[in-house]
């Protein structure tokens, strides 16, 4: 509750500000999430004052800032969606098509990349800070993990296109970031990876983020073929290809951690 209320309020107060002072009049710029990540950083900054915690605990402290950790998230993050993306393409299953805007292409990638880094951080605090903190305390890592990944799913289901298949996929998804937040002790390195997931789709290829279109002057990228499999209208992280891709990111920690488990017993 005290979240919601955090996030309302920094919404609130600063979403109407940034539509005034930096959105240009002919362009739509979903602002909202600054003053969102504004709410839930306070909320997350209350509860740790209130419960006597360091911002390590929550991985957003300075050594969580680690550059290795960030870097593996990103290149993590970029690999799997960019696979899943080149798997598409050369199936025939996405494609290019003209997209009619007088918006400059320079113009709209700096505007969509700031919006993306900060609507990834915005839902690695809510999700994967505190929250999975305090699971992760009462009920165990695996626990936390699952739990926040069906929540990360549930808060994509008012998003356009959502399917019972494409929210599937978000779990997943979910379950990866879990995965990295733990694996690399950083809440830092989940949101390099989230930003890497969705800047790929959103601005060289120009394709929906989770139903959401951004700018996209030029060309857009399309998914044809069945929804279950190309992701539909959803784009493409949404379908059975993607899925496999999340698949081997998650496999890729797995391997990591046994090798760190065998270099331990060495």
């Amino acid at each position: 509750m005290l979240g919601v209320l955090c996030v309302i309020a920094a919404s609130s107060l600063i979403t109407p500000v940034l539509v005034h002072l930096v959105v240009p009049a002919n362009v739509s710029m979903r602002v909202n999430f600054f003053g969102q990540l504004v709410g839930a950083l306070a909320a997350t900054a209350i509860m740790l004052s209130i419960d006597q915690r360091k911002w390590s605990a929550v991985g957003l402290a300075r050594e969580n800032a680690r550059s290795r950790p960030m870097l593996v998230g990103l290149c993590v993050g970029a690999a799997t969606i960019g696979v899943a993306c080149a798997v598409l393409f050369a199936t025939g299953l996405m494609r290019f098509v003209p997209a009619a805007t007088s918006a400059s292409l320079l113009g709209a990638a700096v505007r969509v990349t700031l919006v993306l880094a900060v609507a990834a951080m915005y839902e690695e605090v809510i999700m994967r800070g505190y929250l999975l903190t305090v699971i992760r305390e009462f009920a165990g890592a695996r626990t936390a993990v699952v739990a926040t990944s069906v929540m990360f799913g549930v808060l994509h289901l008012m998003n356009p296109g959502a399917t019972a298949g494409s929210v599937t996929v978000v779990m997943l998804a979910g379950l990866l970031l879990g995965t990295a937040r733990l694996a690399l002790n950083s809440l830092y390195a989940a949101w390099t990876l989230h930003f890497a997931w969705n800047w790929v789709m959103a601005v060289p290829l120009h394709a929906e983020v989770s139903g959401v279109r951004f700018e996209s002057p030029g060309y857009r990228g399309v998914t044809d073929g069945p929804a279950w499999l190309s992701g539909g209208a959803w784009g493409p992280e949404g379908g059975l290809v993607a899925a496999a891709s999340l698949a081997g990111g998650l496999f890729y920690f797995y391997a990591r951690h046994r090798r760190e488990e065998s270099g331990d017993r060495g």
